[in-house]
């Protein structure tokens, strides 16, 4: 079964907003009621299913909540369900046993009920309780909407809508006449200075939006730290200093899309090397660049679009030293120093970008 997920911002109007807010609150609560129980349980060595908790929450919604009788109901229902899938997580040793949600979290909901409960017409979104809701575009992918969650991020309303999709030809924004006729092979070396080099001669720069606003986000955080937590003022610098972070953010995400994007429109295969971030995080030196670039990101994007094209992607061994070895003759150097920016071989002469050497080296037979 193939999903895809489209995230989609919203053009609520006031008492739309104020609706979802108070869906996402609703969702909240039913959270934090259901996580109270469950901890009750454990006391006593009781062991409550989501099934059981949600059967003791309706019982009592209706009398501790009782401003919840105009809301969807979906909302508390799959909340408790998602309890549920984390405290199963939890179990196998995938994540921490789930946390309390605060107002000041993350604010969103899951909007649906099933497939069919939640319908999409061009610009438009209808949800439960609320009635239908402008989107700034349009759906891409046609098919039955299983799963939609609603969520709230820098005060923007956002709509992540996941679609069965019915066909495998559904690429309507995608025509197959953007992708050139005569593709090659392209081994792909990613970088601090220079976000990816194609051994096709190609160069994405890296736009480095957090070096770009250090000085408006230290001056944001500033203005937040000399307000009375709480006051007016002090939410309005939040929202300011959440605003840098959302254009940070967004940057870096637009410079990832648009490159990944152009390599798999020209490549018939790629190459790439194996990245271990966490390990090189640890360069204490090197981590904020590091942490700018989110090289993961960048190659998770590449990943997704390659497999949706049927590209095949080959990965190197972790140890490959592609900037040492000459791809002129083969020859490997026993220490290459990071500020040596044009590999020289010392067998055959050969001088290269660094970055190219390392690309030409990565790119599949």
């Amino acid at each position: 079964m193939t999903l895809r997920t489209q995230k989609i911002e919203l053009n609520p109007n006031n008492k739309e907003a104020t609706l979802l807010s108070q869906h996402a609150g609703y969702a909240r609560v039913a959270f934090n009621f259901a996580l109270s129980s469950l901890k009750v349980g454990l006391d006593t060595d009781e062991w409550r299913s989501h099934v059981d908790i949600k059967r003791e929450f309706n019982a009592v919604k209706y009398d501790k909540f009782h401003w919840c009788k105009a809301l969807s109901q979906n909302a508390s229902k799959n909340a408790i369900h998602n309890l549920g899938d984390a405290v199963t997580r939890w179990k196998k040793g995938q994540n921490k046993f789930p946390v309390y949600k605060h107002r000041s979290g993350k604010c969103s909901y899951q909007a649906d009920n099933g497939e069919g409960t939640v319908e999409v017409c061009k610009k438009r979104i209808n949800l439960p309780k609320i009635g239908w809701i402008r989107m700034r575009e349009a759906l891409r992918y046609t098919g039955e909407i299983t799963k939609v969650v609603v969520s709230k991020h820098n005060d923007k309303w956002y709509a992540s809508i996941t679609v069965r999709r019915l066909d495998s030809n559904n690429y309507k924004h995608q025509p197959s006449l953007f992708d050139l006729q005569e593709k090659q092979p392209i081994g792909i070396d990613v970088g601090i200075n220079t976000l990816a080099t194609c051994s096709n001669g190609d160069t994405y720069d890296n736009p480095r939006p957090l070096k770009r606003y250090q000085r408006k986000l230290a001056r944001a955080n500033r203005r937040l730290s000399r307000r009375q937590k709480g006051s007016q003022n002090w939410y309005k610098a939040k929202r300011m200093l959440t605003g840098v972070h959302a254009r940070i953010a967004n940057l870096r995400e637009d410079a990832h899309h648009q490159s990944t994007l152009r390599i798999v429109r020209k490549a018939r295969a790629i190459g790439i090397e194996t990245l271990k971030v966490t390990n090189m995080l640890k360069n204490r030196k090197l981590a904020k660049a590091l942490s700018d670039s989110a090289l993961g990101g960048f190659l998770s994007k590449l990943k997704y679009k390659a497999e949706k094209r049927g590209i095949p992607i080959t990965e190197a061994p972790q140890f490959f030293a592609s900037s040492k070895i000459c791809s002129h003759c083969g020859h490997k150097k026993t220490d290459v120093a990071l500020s040596e920016r044009t590999y020289h071989c010392t067998e055959c002469g050969f001088e290269c970008d660094r970055d190219l050497n390392a690309a030409i080296n990565l790119c599949p037979a």
